[in-house]
């Protein structure tokens, strides 16, 4: 198995008093291909200005990383079995709640992905139920994480 690297970069702006809890917290998520994303904490943990609204929180990011893998696994297993996917679109939803000794986590990620297929041979609605499941099954962030994943999903072009 591989490993998968990113880099986080933060640093202490002019002026500003680390111990007084007034810093900003945006940061710079650097990847191996090049790629940087804006990043922050989220404005409802730390209030504006010293969190950046426009960055990418983590919360933001796991639930992306679970719709994108559980996207990836489902396409991969909808072309295996000869169906095409013309287009995918998912607004997924986490929500944090309160654990014991009032630790907060992502509870639940809801995906809702919204599948439009074209081609000759389409699937059935169980048979899409039948790729989510599969793709459920092998994605790697979905089986890293303890938040329940449910996917309450739509399909177009099915017969």
């Amino acid at each position: 198995m591989g490993n998968h690297e990113a880099t986080v970069r933060w640093k202490l702006s002019d002026g500003e008093v680390f111990t007084d809890r007034r810093y900003g917290r945006g940061h710079e998520w650097a990847f191996d291909g090049g790629a940087k994303v804006r990043a922050s904490s989220s404005p409802e943990v730390v209030r504006v200005p010293y969190s950046d609204p426009a960055g990418i929180d983590p919360e933001e990011a796991l639930v992306a990383a679970l719709a994108s893998c559980h996207m990836l696994s489902f396409l991969d297993y909808a072309a295996r079995a000869g169906f095409v996917v013309a287009s995918y679109e998912d607004h997924a939803v986490g929500t944090m709640a309160e654990r014991e000794k009032g630790r907060i986590w992502m509870a639940r990620v809801v995906l809702r992905p919204h599948i439009r297929f074209a081609g000759e041979k389409r699937p059935t609605e169980a048979e899409v139920a039948g790729l989510h499941h599969q793709a459920h099954e092998v994605c790697y962030i979905a089986n890293s994480v303890r938040t329940e994943v449910s996917i309450e999903g739509r399909a177009e072009g099915i017969r």
